[in-house]
């Protein structure tokens, strides 16, 4: 007997088969990613001058969450390959290239805990904070 006519009838799909598709959205990688970003030492802000700006007059206007989970970060999703780019702002007296190194490392095994795969981090530093808190008496 073939195959085709010992399973004709009751053919049952493989339990591993897939019956449909999973994206996963650019925001969310955003999301996932700036959270990685902000949780490194001696990143002070996400995002670019402009982005900044509209955030503190969101703030002023009480609409303080508005925007920030994924202000300063930015991915292109393919499947299950993504690319991001991040923003940000470090603090005085931080070495560019560990906060960047730390932020880059940070970012890939957030996203990849996800099981995507993260093959570009593109960090640029935007912005210094001078105006630390503490730091006026040093």
């Amino acid at each position: 007997m073939t195959d085709a006519v010992a399973n004709a009838g009751g053919v049952q799909p493989d339990a591993g088969a897939a019956r449909g598709g999973t994206s996963v959205s650019d925001e969310v990688v955003e999301k996932i990613a700036a959270a990685a970003a902000r949780s490194v030492t001696g990143v002070a802000d996400l995002g670019g001058d402009v982005a900044r700006f509209f955030n503190s007059v969101l703030d002023k206007v009480g609409m303080d969450e508005v925007g920030d989970a994924r202000r300063g970060v930015s991915a292109d999703v393919k499947g299950t390959s993504a690319v991001i780019n991040v923003v940000l702002v470090i603090d005085a007296g931080q070495v560019v290239a560990d906060v960047t190194e730390a932020v880059r490392a940070a970012v890939i095994e957030a996203v990849e805990k996800y099981g995507l795969t993260v093959t570009q981090v593109n960090v640029t530093v935007d912005d210094i904070e001078l105006n630390q808190p503490g730091a006026a008496g040093a």
